[in-house]
């Protein structure tokens, strides 16, 4: 039985040297930011409250509880996790995917599709200066 290369994969995550993974937290705060920015643009605004649940999360954080996806977890190392809901706010699932008596208002997904692939380039382009750089 194989792992599927899983293997492969930790043992070459584990050869990058730290200072390279700490030099791109940054780029990955930033785009993580710009996300939480898109998805707050397209978010409904009855009250407002909505959008200032959706938080952003950097690594070894909590994110806040009973938000979405997943509740509170802390985030691991190399990643940040967008979020939205709190303890006041939690219905962004409902406002997401609708309701038999309220239709879909996606915001999340779709403004995590539109920013993904400048926040993807950002990170890639931090990891090959900071390689380099080691």
């Amino acid at each position: 039985m194989t792992d599927g290369g899983l293997s492969k994969f930790q043992a070459r995550m584990k050869a990058i040297p730290k200072s390279v993974r700490k030099a791109v937290e940054p780029a990955l705060a930033q785009g993580g930011y710009e996300i939480a920015e898109a998805m707050e643009a397209l978010a409904p605004e009855d009250s407002g409250d909505l959008v200032t649940s959706i938080a952003v999360t950097l690594p070894r954080q909590t994110t806040p509880p009973y938000s979405q996806p997943g509740g509170s977890f802390v985030v691991p190392e190399n990643q940040v996790a967008i979020t939205a809901g709190s303890t006041d706010v939690r219905y962004p699932h409902l406002q997401e995917y609708g309701t038999k008596h309220h239709t879909a208002q996606p915001f999340f997904w779709p403004g995590f599709r539109l920013a993904r692939k400048r926040a993807e380039n950002r990170v890639k382009r931090a990891i090959r200066k900071a390689i380099r750089e080691a």
